[in-house]
């Protein structure tokens, strides 16, 4: 018997986590640093990390040894949802549908009663789990950013590139599957099972045709750009900076929708399932040092001060409108840190809420961090954030609180960053290389 179509529906699950172009809403690019720190950056970036969290942060007062230059090569970092072990699920409805479709080729109406009654319990097995299935989400996120910056308080610059991916993926039960499956699983003889099987054509070669879908829904957005900053002095002796990012920003979308019976593998990367634009976009940042030492320091960024939007592909087959709109609003955040020989505390909230693309949770982020710096070899970070925007009533993986940590180590100017992210329905990690003088 051929292989079932639901292997190929695994199969597409599988590519759309690790392929880019099955890339929905993702959050903004972290550096590893930051994602240690429960994603804060705004008040503390260092110069490498300032053009992905505040690019007036280049202008402002660093360590020596890290006043010279700042590169980032590369900084990735991961997550993934699956708070309904939807793999699992998918690997059991196979080895359930291929039960099922082995049972259907000896069956006729002079089975035994034990023979029925195998039958049926198989059936209303598969009707249970694809049941148990139908909205379940996998969400898997994905961030890649390269980075360069020469600071100075008169004109620092800087040179950076970033995506960030997020595929979802869902289940979807199609009422008429369960209804063929429970009409077997309930009736009263071989004959009137056999008779079913004969009539929708069940002992066809590729086995039960199943309606029931599997959605594939993601976006992405890539950008590139420069950043600028400088230091502007006040009549009262103080100073702030000030931070400029113009970037090229691509957005992208992926949907394909179909059938578990008819989904195919060679038209899952269909450009009939992608939609992208681009366009240019702007992010400003402001920092302002205070304190007897400086030892404080706050800052702001708006991200994306330009909106854009995009539509996703029409759903396949589906008889009214299915799109979701990709929007990339601007995104207001600030931050306060407090920082010594030893160590910096931080506190950030995002002022602007982000509004959910499909499967997702809206998302406004508060969040504290603490890095302790070991005489810069080691630093040992720790952090924490929770989302006031989080809504039990969304259409996908709830997003609620995260705590973060991480490790850092500088040696002879080399340096290496890794981080890890764990709440009740993410887990995650970070890592890093780059160097700074």
């Amino acid at each position: 018997m051929k292989m079932n179509r639901l292997n190929k529906l695994s199969l597409a699950i599988g590519l759309s986590v690790a392929t880019t172009s099955a890339l929905a809403s993702p959050q903004a690019f972290m550096s590893s640093r930051s994602f240690a720190m429960g994603g804060t950056g705004v008040a503390l970036a260092t110069p490498a990390t300032a053009p992905s969290s505040n690019p007036a942060m280049m202008a402002a007062q660093q360590h020596d040894w890290a006043d010279d230059f700042g590169l980032i090569l590369p900084s990735v970092n991961v997550r993934a949802a699956d708070e309904e072990e939807t793999i699992d699920q998918i690997d059991d409805i196979q080895d359930v549908i291929d039960d099922f479709n082995e049972l259907t080729d000896g069956f006729d109406a002079t089975a035994t009663a034990d023979e029925v009654s195998h039958f049926q319990l198989t059936t209303k097995d598969l009707s249970e789990r694809l049941s148990a299935f139908s909205g379940d989400t996998i969400r898997a996120n994905v961030g890649l950013g390269i980075s360069f910056a020469v600071p100075s308080p008169k004109l620092a610059v800087g040179v950076f590139t970033s995506g960030n991916l997020t595929a979802t993926v869902r289940g979807e039960l199609d009422d008429d599957d369960k209804a063929l499956l429970d009409r077997i699983a309930s009736a009263k003889t071989a004959a009137d099972i056999d008779k079913i099987i004969t009539d929708e054509k069940l002992d066809d070669e590729d086995g039960i045709e199943l309606n029931s879908r599997g959605r594939i829904l993601a976006s992405a957005v890539v950008e590139a750009g420069v950043s600028f900053a400088s230091t502007f002095e006040l009549n009262n002796g103080e100073s702030f900076q000030v931070g400029i990012s113009p970037k090229y920003v691509e957005l992208r979308t992926f949907q394909y929708t179909e059938s578990v019976s008819g989904f195919d593998d060679d038209e899952f990367d269909s450009d009939n399932n992608e939609t992208d634009k681009s366009g240019f976009n702007l992010d400003i940042g402001a920092a302002y040092a205070f304190g007897e030492n400086k030892e404080w320091n706050a800052g702001v960024v708006v991200k994306n001060l330009i909106p854009m939007e995009l539509d996703s592909a029409q759903a396949r087959g589906a008889e009214v409108e299915d799109k979701y709109t990709l929007e990339l609003n601007p995104m207001v955040t600030a931050g306060i840190a407090h920082k010594g020989n030893h160590h910096v505390v931080t506190a950030e909230l995002d002022l602007t809420k982000k509004e959910a693309f499909g499967y997702e949770d809206d998302t406004q982020w508060l969040a504290v961090g603490a890095e302790f710096d070991a005489w810069r070899y080691a630093q040992l970070r720790a952090g924490v954030r929770h989302n006031l925007a989080s809504n039990s009533d969304n259409a996908g993986i709830e997003e609620d609180t995260q705590f973060t940590a991480g490790l850092g180590l500088n040696i002879l100017g080399a340096r290496l960053d890794i981080g890890a992210l764990y709440s009740s329905a993410d887990v995650g990690a970070a890592i890093e290389l780059g160097t700074a003088f």
